[in-house]
């Protein structure tokens, strides 16, 4: 029987909604594959007084027959035909008032942007069953769920009508932490170390459908094998569904999504905004819609009042470098080509969003999760006329206390080794960090690896590491 992982404030935000002396409007919001419908049937047990899952691309007759079948099933009485939304939700209300009062009666409506054809008058339906019966009452918990990012922001957060600030409570869903993504290959019984499991991450992100692909008896090559190289691969063709089901205006938002991908090091508005001739308040929109669903993250650069935007949404980040474009028919490809750098430089990068994810384990690790710190990036161009390269620092932590942690993650299979060289270079990129930004914070080198610092003359310029293990502290 599937186990629900994680999801913990989630259940207490739902019980608490079981408990409170008022009726509760409650939407569960996340990207598509997250698990939205899971969390609420795992919690409810799939006991609800009513229950009802919008159809995709059925008109509004065929959804009014389904709405009146479920009416019948839970009720025993028959309803319908109904003419239009309000005659169904007027025998919802019906029927929920011939329910005991003794207890809270609970609404599962499901992908409720695939409810609201053209011309369907569904969401001024929705208005008048909650503002005129269910919100006078204190016994009904209405709870509403879909991955249409776009409807649901337009049609019940942001909504302007008359369910303006009727939500009382609003549930998203992030995808799961190592540390989740863990216990979830452990309730599978799989044999995976945590060495797999990280790997695993780096083109699941943790979307718990994702790992449900998994078959975990199977090694990591073969389950990236199966997933996008087989000939039936189930997420060789998912970058086609996965943005134009969550928002409208679609293109525009594969255009930011594809140009960041273009620039790992990320970007700022402006420049988002001159390379895709897009502006104002719908730019706004994308770049914060793509950062609510964990497909994007701003970062502040450190010193400056601007920040740029990443990609950091891993299974996009892996179809752009292997799939998009890849006409190999080899079923086997990832394991035939498992030493290639390409994929050992894809590692490299998935291994620093990983850590980037992880900053509050990084934190932990380092003791320091009682400060106020603050996660930044930074870099300089090269300085001709002076002289000194160019710079970049992808994570720095910095610390109310008068601190600024370096941060440097690297992804290896055993001990990372530092060179002479390469002590010399960070001695160098910390001299021009100083030098640029002119700060009189003390600044060190912090090290994320995955089996920590090779001991050597050189690795006294590390003042502080991290390793895997301290990613996987839940």
């Amino acid at each position: 029987m599937p186990v629900l992982i994680g999801r913990h404030k989630e259940c207490e935000i739902l019980n608490e909604c079981l408990t409170s002396p008022r009726s509760e409007f409650v939407i569960v919001c996340g990207r598509r594959r997250i698990g939205k419908t899971f969390l609420v049937d795992q919690f409810f047990n799939g006991r609800y007084d009513f229950s009802f899952v919008g159809k995709h691309r059925t008109p509004t007759k065929t959804q009014l027959s389904y709405f009146a079948r479920e009416l019948k099933k839970y009720s025993g009485r028959k309803y319908g035909p109904f003419a239009n939304w309000y005659e169904a939700f007027d025998a919802l209300e019906d029927y929920l008032e011939s329910l005991p009062d003794d207890k809270k009666k609970t609404i599962f409506i499901d992908e409720m942007p695939w409810i609201d054809t053209q011309r369907s008058t569904f969401v001024s339906a929705l208005e008048n069953f909650w503002n005129g019966w269910a919100n006078r009452r204190y016994d009904i918990v209405l709870i509403a769920s879909g991955s249409a990012t776009s409807w649901m922001a337009d049609n019940l957060i942001e909504n302007q009508g008359g369910l303006h600030n009727r939500i009382t409570r609003r549930i998203y869903l992030s995808p799961f932490t190592l540390a989740e993504t863990e216990e979830y290959f452990r309730s599978q019984g799989s044999p995976l170390t945590r060495y797999d499991i990280l790997q695993c991450y780096m083109f699941t992100g943790g979307i718990p459908f994702y790992l449900s692909l998994m078959n975990p008896q199977l090694s990591v090559a073969q389950n990236i094998d199966l997933l996008f190289f087989d000939k039936n691969a189930p997420l060789r063709k998912e970058y086609d569904e996965l943005y134009s089901a969550l928002f409208s205006h679609v293109d525009s938002y594969l255009k930011v999504i594809e140009l960041l991908n273009s620039r790992k090091s990320g970007m700022t508005r402006a420049e988002i905004a001159k390379n895709t001739v897009l502006s104002g308040t719908f730019l706004t929109t994308i770049l914060n819609n793509l950062e609510q669903r964990d497909f994007i993250e701003r970062y502040e650069i450190f010193g400056r009042k601007s920040a740029i935007y990443r990609l950091m949404d891993f299974y996009t980040l892996f179809y752009f470098k292997f799939i998009h474009g890849h006409h190999s028919k080899d079923e086997a490809w990832w394991s035939h080509n498992i030493d290639d750098p390409g994929i050992r430089s894809w590692m490299g990068l998935a291994f620093e969003l990983v850590c980037m994810r992880h900053h509050t384990q990084i934190k932990k690790a380092l003791g320091i999760s009682g400060i106020g710190t603050n996660i930044t990036t930074w870099k300089c161009s090269a300085d001709e006329e002076a002289g000194t390269p160019g710079a970049q620092i992808d994570m720095l932590i910095e610390r109310s206390d008068r601190v600024i942690h370096l941060c440097e993650m690297k992804f290896s299979e055993q001990e990372y080794p530092i060179t002479g060289d390469y002590e010399m270079r960070l001695r160098n990129r910390m001299g021009i960090f100083k030098q640029k930004t002119k700060t009189r914070k003390a600044v060190v080198h912090t090290f994320v690896t995955t089996f920590g610092i090779g001991q050597g003359k050189h690795s006294s310029i590390v003042h502080s590491e991290v390793t895997m293990n301290n990613l996987f502290d839940n």
